[in-house]
């Protein structure tokens, strides 16, 4: 399947963009997101260069720019999407969706930027700070309560793992403030849930265990 968009960027240029994207783990989710964002087209299934030779131009540029120059956007879109990818590496052969709403003890619905599902059960949830301030105190507790809620909801019995992402940093006593309550369910082994937080910095993901 020949790319309709090649001539106007020039088929070099195109090509440049396909071989170097090849030689990245993308995820299918990722592909079908940015094809989306850019109204390209997306080869279901096939080798990854015949999927990313379907895609239009745009979405070649916006994945270049995400994954091999790792840009930033004034949104934070680039960050997020990186930040999904980084997600998807961590728990192979899952499945990982995107502003999923899942209920929490509380009764409210908490909406969940990336989740992973293993055998149909979450078994973790994670979020990503992509612009702004490095993550505050306030932040942090938000983030543990939200993640508590869903642990004790109908839908947390297998949750394992929370996972807090920035792209802009932490502050020190958020992250103090996540090790202390993290470490306050460590007695009750029913209830026990892994909170991650994972920096981006010089183009990589490092997670900072708490």
């Amino acid at each position: 399947m020949v790319n309709k968009g090649f001539p106007s960027f020039g088929m070099s240029q195109a090509g440049a963009f396909v071989a170097a994207l090849k030689n990245y783990n993308l995820p299918d989710f990722i592909l079908a997101l940015v094809a989306k964002d850019c109204d390209s087209d997306l080869l279901e299934r096939g080798r990854i260069d015949d999927r990313l030779q379907s895609m239009n131009d745009k979405a070649l540029e916006v994945l270049h720019k995400v994954f091999v120059d790792c840009e930033e956007d004034e949104k934070g879109k680039f960050a997020q999407y990186r930040f999904f990818a980084y997600i998807s590496s961590m728990y192979h052969k899952c499945e990982i969706l995107i502003n999923e709403s899942i209920p929490g003890a509380s009764g409210k619905n908490h909406k969940i930027p990336v989740a992973v599902k293993s055998n149909g059960m979450y078994i973790a949830i994670a979020f990503n700070k992509a612009t702004g301030t490095p993550v505050q105190k306030r932040e942090a507790e938000k983030f543990y309560a939200i993640a508590d809620d869903v642990k004790k909801g109908d839908h947390g019995t297998m949750l394992a793992d929370a996972v807090y992402g920035s792209s802009v940093g932490f502050k020190g006593d958020s992250l103090v403030t996540l090790e202390k309550l993290s470490k306050s369910r460590n007695k009750d082994p029913e209830n026990k849930l892994e909170f991650k937080t994972a920096n981006f910095e010089n183009r990589i993901y490092s997670v900072t265990k708490c």
